[in-house]
């Protein structure tokens, strides 16, 4: 079996795909990268399929131990990067040799996302092999990795090099992977605090986590509300006692009580992965309408680079 060997685990590094469909109804979360589109163009840069398995980096990436050379792809926020000590670049297939490949800090966001050709093939739970960090479950025993654990490799074509080797080419980073400065667009509630949302300036809570972002400052007015759970998904921007909003992630429970202001519009969740502590988010609202046109904008974006890297991959393997 091949497999990958973590020496040192890094801030937060989990196992994501997609996630899970298909059983909410039962109170399981979505999980999955907080990032699917980066997720999937990790993949893509590989000719994985592109549900396959990465490693989801947070903060500071792990160092990992490779018994053979490997091709990989690292999308996301900068990641000093290094292969047995020689610099890798992001955002394009690499062949690595075996050794040491260690992640280090992020830049320019938090959340970088690791893959390898062939995926990690760790078992299937419920349809997926995300780690799902509030159920416990998914990934590597539903948790975070630790040093000595080992990252079984799927099948892949095998390669040779002595030396790191990097493609010619590369794929920018698309609006979705910066911005975080620019106003989050939201399709607003009817809760009289949702005008107030867009009138003020937030910062990220140390708090925040895979489940949610929890937003500090001047608190929303918030009227008593019936608190009766209903079903809430990815998105949702809920409104707690204290005025404090939080914005639902990945790992967000699938009911709620709180009060809801709205739902933060497809396009923009996956700028949501990269605000860390301390960052400054800015709303505004939209309509339902502008949010469908916004969102087929981006889905005709990602295919057209989605077009271009197999176009790319078919001239250069």
């Amino acid at each position: 079996m091949k497999a990958w060997e973590v020496i040192a685990p890094g801030a937060l590094t989990t196992v994501q795909d997609r996630g899970r469909e298909g059983w909410r109804h039962l109170g399981v979360s979505r999980a999955g990268a907080l990032d699917p589109d980066a997720m999937e163009l990790a993949n893509r840069l590989l000719g994985n399929a592109l549900d396959a398995a990465v490693l989801e980096l947070t903060l500071q990436g792990p160092t990992l131990k490779l018994t053979q050379a490997a091709r990989i792809a690292i999308v996301g926020a900068e990641v000093t990067a290094t292969s047995n000590g020689r610099a890798l670049p992001g955002q394009r297939p690499l062949t690595v040799p075996a050794g040491e490949l260690k992640l280090g800090g992020l830049r320019g966001g938090i959340r970088a996302w690791l893959s390898v050709a062939g995926g990690f093939d760790l078992p299937m739970a419920l349809g997926s092999r995300s780690t799902d960090l509030r159920g416990g479950f998914g990934g590597i025993e539903g948790r975070a990795l630790r040093a000595g654990d080992l990252l079984p490799l799927g099948k892949s074509p095998r390669v040779e090099t002595a030396v790191p080797q990097r493609a010619a080419w590369w794929i920018g980073a698309d609006d979705h992977n910066s911005g975080i400065d620019l106003p989050l667009r939201f399709v607003s509630a009817e809760h009289p605090a949702s005008t107030t949302l867009a009138d003020r300036t937030w910062l990220v809570s140390p708090s925040s986590n895979r489940q949610g972002i929890r937003l500090q400052g001047q608190p929303l007015p918030n009227a008593p509300h019936h608190n009766v759970s209903e079903p809430v998904a990815v998105g949702c921007i809920q409104l707690p006692p204290d005025g404090q909003p939080i914005i639902l992630l990945a790992d967000a429970q699938t009911v709620g009580g709180y009060a809801r202001l709205g739902y933060v519009i497809a396009a923009d969740l996956p700028r949501l992965a990269q605000a860390g502590p301390g960052a400054a988010l800015a709303f505004t609202a939209i309509g339902i309408g502008e949010a469908r046109r916004i969102n087929l904008q981006h889905r005709h974006r990602q295919a057209r680079t989605a077009l271009a890297i197999d176009q790319r991959l078919a001239r250069d393997p």
